[in-house]
């Protein structure tokens, strides 16, 4: 109805709200995403298309000063859909209203409503308000939703976010200004969790610290415990093991590498550099030294193990001595994939406070030679799998190919590399398939299907 020139929804019309989402950041954004979709589910009908919504989530990310304005730019872009009547309101939740809610509620006028990263509860009073005319602040006046969720995901892989936060204080990270602390799910809460996604044929831990699960609620780390109770689960075919801290991987979670079949050996292990000066200043505990130590210990202990790992460049005062450090590290280390960023100056933390702060142009100068060298390096690992056969699990078509792709063990989603597929029969996403590798460049590999594998 209309009252003094404004639209206003009538309550017995919630139902016909079309609400969309996105997702912006990371895999442990779009789990909060998920359960933000499944309320929201509750009283109004989901979307997919945006330009049929009338309400927009956008769920953020603040981690970068880049991150910030992505998300910024995604609010004045669907704000002009406002402007011709195609969206009645954006909400703007997750981590930039958790941080910076002093500064955006004034000034960020295109917003209706505003959530923090653990408001979820609250999403749904967030749309009814909003589209009743008010403005609204939520940021600290809700809780965290539970196990529900609308996966957006394909249907045979799902992201487990087995807790939020993080205690490691690197010098150069904003999440414990943002998320706080560390703080672990119970395991059997997330065993619930898991029970409630269906049949998965990949189940991607993922946390700010994943060797660190349960240290605050059970007295230790508890990610083994938690490991077994997950990959006994029928539903579960395997589990895959993201974001590793290098001095919390212990003997026993080697070792449940090793034997544990259900376990894929894989590991991503941010180790962000390999110079001990550089690595001191980030507060980080290890030593390039120690981190080549540990990668051969788990290549002997874990047959084929995979690795991967993210390194930061230009951190304030980095040399030139330090970023050879780095480069020798990477060959030396020959990882499966990488990836490099350059290190951005985040107010708030204590890297910022530090002199010697690098250029823009030279970091990414060192970026791109990082870049070539692990390049170099993939490309090299890859040409030994030509001829050979090798386990893939069909994940979609690349539209701008037309082809049908895949990921084997060493390809975690999104970030790594692909397996592109030809065959004679039905490509199927989710089945798994023998395939002979043919052909492969730097990161990719290129294979015809032998069969299906069936369980």
């Amino acid at each position: 109805m209309t009252v003094g020139g404004k639209n206003y929804v009538v309550m017995n019309d919630l139902r016909k709200i079309k609400v969309g989402l996105v997702s912006l950041g990371c895999d442990k954004n779009r789990v909060d995403s998920e359960k933000l979709l499944a309320k929201m589910s509750e009283e109004f009908e989901i979307t997919s298309d945006i330009m049929k919504a009338d309400v927009l989530v956008i769920n953020s990310c603040a981690f970068l000063t880049a991150s910030r304005k992505e998300a910024l730019d995604a609010v004045f872009e669907y704000a002009e859909l406002k402007k011709v009547g195609k969206l009645k309101k954006i909400i703007l939740a997750g981590c930039l209203p958790q941080k910076f809610i002093g500064e955006l509620f004034d000034e960020l006028v295109e917003v209706d409503a505003f959530l923090g990263t653990f408001d979820g509860t609250m999403i749904n009073e967030a749309v009814r308000r909003a589209l009743a005319g008010e403005r609204c602040n939520f940021v600290g006046k809700g809780e965290e939703l539970g196990c529900e969720r609308v996966l957006t995901t394909p249907e045979h892989y799902a992201y487990l976010k087995i807790s939020d936060g993080c205690s490691n204080h690197c010098t150069y990270c904003l999440i414990p200004k943002i998320r706080g602390a560390l703080r672990s799910r119970p395991v059997e809460e997330l065993v619930k969790e898991t029970k409630l996604l269906g049949d998965v044929e990949e189940l991607v831990l993922v946390a700010q610290d994943v060797t660190r699960y349960g240290e605050d609620i059970y007295g230790r780390p508890q990610t083994v415990r938690l490991i077994k109770e997950l990959t006994a689960l029928e539903n579960v075919r395997r589990v895959r093991l993201l974001y590793c801290y290098p001095e919390l991987m212990t003997d026993e979670l080697i070792n449940e590498l090793k034997t544990n079949e259900k376990l894929v050996k894989y590991v991503d292990m941010p180790l962000q550099h390999a110079s001990d000066r550089i690595l001191k200043l980030m507060n980080r505990k290890g030593t390039g030294k120690g981190y080549l130590e540990l990668i051969k210990k788990l290549r002997k202990e874990v047959k084929g193990i995979a690795l991967r790992s993210t390194f930061i460049a230009g951190f304030p005062t980095e040399t030139e001595e330090d970023f050879d450090i780095l480069v020798d590290f990477l060959k030396k280390a020959e990882l499966n994939n990488a990836g490099f960023f350059a290190y951005s100056k985040e107010p708030d933390t204590a890297a910022y406070k530090l002199k010697g702060h690098i250029t823009q142009s030279i970091k990414n100068a060192r970026v791109k030679k990082l870049y070539a060298v692990q390049r170099e390096i993939s490309a090299q690992l890859n040409k030994k799998y030509v001829g050979k056969e090798i386990i893939v699990v069909a994940d979609g078509i690349d539209y701008d190919r037309q082809e049908f792709f895949g990921r084997t063990y060493f390809h975690a989603p999104d970030v790594d590399g692909k397996v592109y597929l030809t065959g004679d029969g039905l490509i199927e996403q989710g089945k798994t398939y023998l395939v002979k590798v043919t052909a492969s460049d730097d990161y990719d590999l290129y294979g015809t299907i032998i069969k299906e594998i069936t369980q």
